[in-house]
This record gives structure tokens, C-alpha cells and sequence, in this order.
């Protein structure tokens, strides 16, 4: 019997998912996914777990692969040389190829937001949250960017006082316009938005603002950028500041062949995408192609991402989709109110529809969009590095 090649998938999330099931296109292919947890987290639905209108998981039966074996445990470390990876809780996997997708977590912190903040980044942290949000009457949100808005709008439609510091301005990404938009929304759901009001501490309950202004709050949610796992940093691997595995555009380690990564935790080229679903669907597929692809002694394609827009939940009865360029810049086109609410909520169920579908029919689905401006901006650095 011809021995199998044996990859192994670190982390469940979005760009794993898609990259498993991509690869079991080929029978002489055994894939094994690794994930902390038993279940699939919609994490574009965390802040609706907050809010109580959605427990965000999905059963790995609907959405993996039948040909994929899931482990459920943490691996600690990276063992290249080996090619193996050591588990929480002592044992050990090996691999011929691996893919890293163990995507991001919640950004660091200023002082005393790591004890008396309660970032939501993750399905624990959601759940944790959620009881001291459902005794609560008054909560602060911090960071304006999507996840913030979102918990905010949810948070405030069920009833609560909620405070949203911004730090810089109301959704940086937006457009001017859709900004407005959500501005408008939020205020009609009696958010008080604080525009250019940077925390600088967080106590048991409060929030301190770098104007010496202190907020009183009950429960301080925060949601202020991303940080990833310190795995492959601990394993030995090349990262860059963040953390984020460095590869070239073919989404291979720049440190190790046999090592591939997607998702969040990815920093081809040092040009990294946008942390975010959209990128991780497209990202997962290619980096499973970059595996099939050496198994075939072909050359893999670079990487090839390219963005459609970013959506915005506003309670359970308004959105705004913005449209964007595929380079990942907004436009000032966008859709608000109930019909921007309906083209979110169709967008999270055609995510998970689109896993499953991957499940069925692997490598069918093969397109993706295609930002040409990318590769472009590579060759214009590279140009200017031989200078």
C-alpha cells in the first residue's frame, strides 16, 4: 500500500477549516486538524454571543471533511527538525507538510486591561463576558473598528447604556459616508461615541482617558486591535513583530519548506492582509494548493487575495456593507439600514455554507478575487532594494 503524506492543520478557525478540507482533493493525502476546541467558532458572530442572540458555534460535522481526522488539544510546540508537533498534554504529532492557521487574539492592552477588561476575541472570552453583561445595566466598549461598533449596537438593542471609545475616529476603514451612517445608528440606539478619547488605564471600574478624564464603568469590553499566538515565535520560526509567521508570497515559512501558514497568524512578504474572515477563506485554499502543489514537484502559485468589502452588524435590525477595492481600500458606495443588516446576516450563513461546500467538493470552487495592485507594489520594493 502507497504510504500516505501525512499534514497536519494547527487551528480550526476559518482559514483551517478551508485549507483541511481543500486538501483531501487527493486520496494519498491524510490530513489531521488540530484545534483547541470540539466545535467550529463563527467568530464573525462573537458579539452576538455577548449579546444572547447567538451561541457563534457549529458542530465540525457540518463544516469539516469526513476524511479529516480532528484532535482536539493545544499544541505547545513547533518541532521543525522533527517535523512534529507536541500536544498540551504530552503527546505528539508528526508531520510531513504542516499548515499553521491558528489565527489571531485579542490586541495588547494598557495598564490594568488585562484584570478588569474583557476582551472577546475568543469563544471563552465571549462566554465569560456574557453572564456580566446580562447583569449589567451600563457597559464601555473600547475600539471602534468592526467588533466594536458591533458589540456596541448589540449590546445597546437589548437595552443597555453604552459608551463607545473610539480612540481615533468612529470606524477608521469607512468611508466618510457609511461612516455617517453608523454614526446616525448608533446614536438612535443612544450609544454615546467618543471620537479622539484614547484609554490609557482600566480599573475595576473605570476607564482612564488620556485627558485625565475618568469614566465610570460597570463593565469595560475590550475590543482594540489583534494580537496572535506566540507558537511559532516559541517554536524557533521567524515571525514579525506581531508574532505572524513570516513566508514568502507562496505562503511558505521563509525558515522551513514543510511549513506553510494562513489566516491571521500569516505575514507573507512582510505585507500582511487585512486580519479578517474575508482574507482567511481566500488564504486557507491556496495554502493547502501550496502543499498539493509540491507534492506534484510543481512550482506553487503565489498568493493571490482580494477584498469585495466589510460588514458591519448594527443590532439585529440594521448594517452597513461597505464596498471595497480588491486592494482593500473603501469606497463610497455602501448599504446601510435593514437591507444592509439582511446582506450581513446572508454573508455569516454563506460563510459557513461555504466551508461545508468545500467539505463535499474539494477544489472545485477555485477563484477567488485577484488584487493586482499587490504584486505590483512587491516588484516596485523589490526594484528599489537592488537601487
Amino acid at each position: 500500500m502507497a504510504q500516505h503524506t501525512e499534514v497536519v492543520v494547527v487551528g480550526g478557525g476559518y482559514a483551517g477549516v478551508m485549507a483541511a478540507n481543500r486538501l483531501t482533493q487527493r486520496g494519498d493525502v491524510a490530513v489531521t486538524l488540530i484545534n483547541p476546541r470540539p466545535d467550529f467558532v463563527e467568530r464573525i458572530r462573537l458579539h452576538q454571543l455577548v449579546g444572547g442572540s447567538c451561541d457563534a458555534v457549529v458542530d465540525y460535522g457540518k463544516v469539516l471533511s469526513e476524511r479529516v481526522r480532528l484532535v482536539v488539544g493545544t499544541v505547545t510546540r513547533i518541532d521543525a527538525p522533527e517535523r512534529s508537533v507536541t500536544l498540551a498534554d504530552g503527546g505528539t504529532v508528526g508531520y510531513h507538510y504542516l499548515i499553521y492557521a491558528v489565527g489571531s487574539n485579542a490586541g495588547p492592552g494598557v495598564p490594568g486591561a488585562a484584570e478588569f477588561a474583557y476582551p472577546i476575541a475568543g469563544l471563552e472570552e465571549a462566554e465569560r463576558v456574557r453572564p456580566v453583561v446580562e447583569a449589567a445595566s451600563a457597559v464601555t466598549v473600547v475600539g471602534a473598528g468592526p467588533t466594536g461598533i458591533e458589540t456596541a449596537a448589540e449590546l445597546a438593542e437589548a437595552g443597555r447604556a453604552v459608551t463607545l471609545v473610539c480612540g481615533n475616529v468612529l470606524g477608521p476603514y469607512l468611508h466618510p459616508r457609511a461612516r455617517r451612517s453608523v454614526a446616525k445608528r448608533l446614536a438612535g440606539l443612544g450609544v454615546t461615541v467618543l471620537e479622539g478619547a484614547k484609554v490609557t488605564a482600566v480599573t475595576r471600574d473605570a476607564v482612564r482617558l488620556g485627558d485625565a478624564r475618568e469614566l465610570p464603568s460597570e463593565v469595560t469590553i475590550w475590543t482594540a486591535g489583534f494580537g496572535v499566538p506566540d507558537l511559532a515565535r516559541r517554536s524557533g520560526l521567524s515571525t514579525d513583530a506581531l508574532g505572524r509567521l513570516r513566508t514568502d508570497e507562496t505562503l511558505t515559512s521563509v525558515d522551513d519548506a514543510r511549513i506553510v501558514a494562513a489566516g491571521d497568524a500569516a505575514v507573507p512578504s512582510d505585507l500582511p492582509f487585512r486580519m479578517s474572515c474575508q482574507a482567511a477563506v481566500q488564504l486557507g485554499p491556496q495554502a493547502a494548493e501550496t502543499v498539493l502543489s509540491r507534492l506534484k514537484g510543481e512550482q506553487p502559485a503565489p498568493v493571490d487575495v482580494g477584498f469585495v468589502a466589510q460588514c458591519i452588524s448594527l443590532g439585529r435590525r440594521s448594517g452597513v456593507f461597505q464596498v471595497a477595492s480588491k486592494d482593500d481600500h473603501a469606497k463610497r458606495y455602501y448599504l446601510g439600514g435593514r437591507p444592509g443588516a439582511k446582506l450581513k446576516e446572508f454573508i455569516c450563513r454563506s460563510t459557513v455554507w461555504q466551508l461545508a461546500y468545500e467539505a463535499r467538493k474539494p477544489g472545485v470552487r477555485t477563484w477567488w478575487t485577484k488584487d493586482a495592485k499587490r504584486r505590483q507594489l512587491l516588484q516596485a520594493e523589490r526594484s528599489a532594494a537592488l537601487v
